[in-house]
């Protein structure tokens, strides 16, 4: 083990929060890494690029800060946008009540180009199937890329939604869906995933300062790092604390970027300023020394 694995390896049982300064050099890449690059979700099968598009900033009930301030015009003017720079990866939900404007941005974009992914909060088998169908229509879509179960909170959630994952595997094999996972908002439930063979894909809380994940920094990163070990794909999110760590962006991305357990990242963005804001700070903070 080489001196910075060393270092890196004890800040991780430390926690990077009590580091003051942040320790850029310790995450610096040899070569930038980009927004638009084009990364292999786990054993997937699916290409994404790093940064995904989020739609649910204060995404509850249906609505977001996307859906509110922008319209289905403005959020679809978006992720053309986002398409054009080469961004291709579209984070939505059934909670922020996003479908409808993802249909309206494949008016402008190939729907093959892109990668969606979305969420149900389905606990049965018909749930699930309704879902399915439902989800479909709203997003002028055949099929959905990603499917996650949403906001796991329960520790056996692998038991209590045996239905919904089960109309998954079979959607799945139908091509209806190309990969299924979960987001978590516990330790219990990021660790029920870690153990589920079901899941794929694990969309996580995480930033270097510990502000509203699921547990430690210390103890998310061990328990991610043996997800990645069986092969499952980790998409970070919360990368900026739902915005607590906006005074601390730089440190952030260049935590996230650093880490080899996380495949890709998704952001809420709710303008181009700030699109475009992330393709030039993503770069730049892959390297900083």
């Amino acid at each position: 083990m080489n001196r910075r694995h060393f270092i890196l390896k004890s800040l991780a049982a430390a926690g990077i929060a009590a580091m003051d300064p942040f320790p850029h050099h310790l995450f610096a890449a040899d070569v930038k890494k980009f927004a638009t690059d084009k990364i292999k979700l786990g054993n997937t099968g699916v290409t994404v690029s790093r940064l995904a598009m989020g739609t649910g900033t204060n995404g509850v009930g249906h609505a977001s800060n996307q859906t509110r301030q922008l319209g289905i015009k403005g959020v679809a003017h978006l992720l053309h946008s986002a398409y054009d720079q080469r961004i291709f990866f579209w984070d939505s939900a059934d909670q922020y009540g996003t479908h409808p404007h993802l249909k309206e941005a494949l008016k402008y974009v190939p729907r093959e180009k892109v990668v969606i992914l979305t969420k149900t909060h389905a606990t049965t088998q018909d749930e699930m199937k309704a879902d399915l169908d439902r989800f479909r229509k709203e997003l002028g879509t055949d099929y959905m890329d990603i499917m996650l179960l949403h906001c796991m909170m329960d520790a056996d959630w692998p038991e209590t939604k045996k239905g919904a994952m089960d109309v998954l595997s079979r959607a799945r094999e139908d091509g209806i869906i190309k990969t299924h996972g979960v987001s978590c908002h516990t330790f219990g439930a990021l660790k029920a995933a870690a153990e589920s063979d079901w899941v794929q894909v694990d969309l996580a809380r995480i930033n270097p300062y510990g502000k509203v994940m699921d547990a430690s920094v210390p103890n998310v990163v061990d328990t991610l790092k043996k997800m990645k070990s069986q092969g499952k794909a980790i998409i970070g999110m919360k990368i900026f604390a739902a915005g607590g760590l906006l005074n601390h962006m730089d440190d952030s991305l260049q935590y996230a970027l650093g880490q080899d357990f996380i495949d890709c990242f998704t952001i809420g963005q709710e303008s181009q300023a700030q699109m475009k804001d992330l393709l030039k700070r993503i770069p730049a903070a892959s390297t900083r020394g």
